[in-house]
């Protein structure tokens, strides 16, 4: 079983230190490119390249965010937890008390991506079938 909030913080890690988590997608998406307007992303929910020169403020959102201000605050370290807009409302309620709070972290959901939960970081992702996969505190 995939225990998502201990590796949404290991994810973080990996984003930066290069490690290997089962599981974990890795991309090639260039930053620093930043565009005005929507942009397509390889990803559902995107995990990097070109965004908005505007950065979401990390928190928990009750209503999609914008992927390009999402993809900017993944580029300066942000984890971004998101589920589809179907997900069981004690689910959502698991990831926002999990999440809410945390420096760093956004939550949102998220209407077209594939997997019930998708933790990123930059040019990493994790999908994630239920909330309560193991999860426990993040320390």
């Amino acid at each position: 079983m995939k225990r998502l909030l201990p590796l949404a913080v290991l994810l973080a890690a990996c984003a930066q230190n290069g490690g290997e988590i089962e599981g974990v997608k890795s991309f090639k998406n260039e930053g620093g490119l930043h565009q005005a307007g929507r942009l397509d992303y390889a990803q559902r929910s995107p995990a990097g390249g070109a965004h908005n020169s505007t950065w979401q403020n990390c928190g928990v959102y009750d209503r999609p965010i914008y992927d390009e201000y999402a993809v900017h605050s993944l580029e300066h370290g942000a984890v971004w937890v998101s589920y589809q807009p179907d997900l069981g409302a004690s689910q959502v309620q698991q990831l926002k008390g999990l999440v809410d709070g945390r420096s760093s972290t956004l939550l949102s959901p998220h209407e077209s991506q594939s997997a019930p939960i998708i933790v990123t970081a930059w040019n990493k992702q994790l999908e994630v079938q239920d909330a309560g996969d193991g999860s426990g505190n993040l320390t």
